[in-house]
């Protein structure tokens, strides 16, 4: 008759447990990495002039347009386009909660 195993102790039977099996299961993908845009979150004064020289003269302004031509964060960028609609140099064309869409004033 074959002898029987030594009974175990509760540490030999965790470890048996978490030592088995499988382990964990290889990711292939790692997943797309967006770049972290640098954007300023004040304006300095050459931005501050661009600002009012070159955005009034495009047919479409959005916020999204003046924070990519600019390189400010979208925040600013809003802030931007309300003082020029406050200055007369831009209209509102539609506002909607998620984009709002303007254009050059037509004098």
């Amino acid at each position: 008759m074959p002898k029987a195993a030594a009974p175990k102790s509760k540490e030999q039977k965790a470890k048996a447990a978490t030592s088995g099996g499988k382990g964990k299961k290889k990711k292939w993908s790692k997943g797309k990495v967006k770049e972290k845009l640098q954007n300023l979150v004040l304006f300095d004064k050459n931005t501050y002039e661009k600002l009012l020289s070159d955005i009034p003269k495009n047919k479409l302004i959005t916020p999204s347009i003046v924070s990519e031509k600019l390189k400010v964060n979208g925040s600013l960028a809003r802030k931007a386009v309300k003082e020029l609609i406050a200055k007369g140099l831009t209209r509102v064309v539609s506002h909607h909660h998620a984009q709002s869409i303007y254009t050059r004033s037509s004098h």
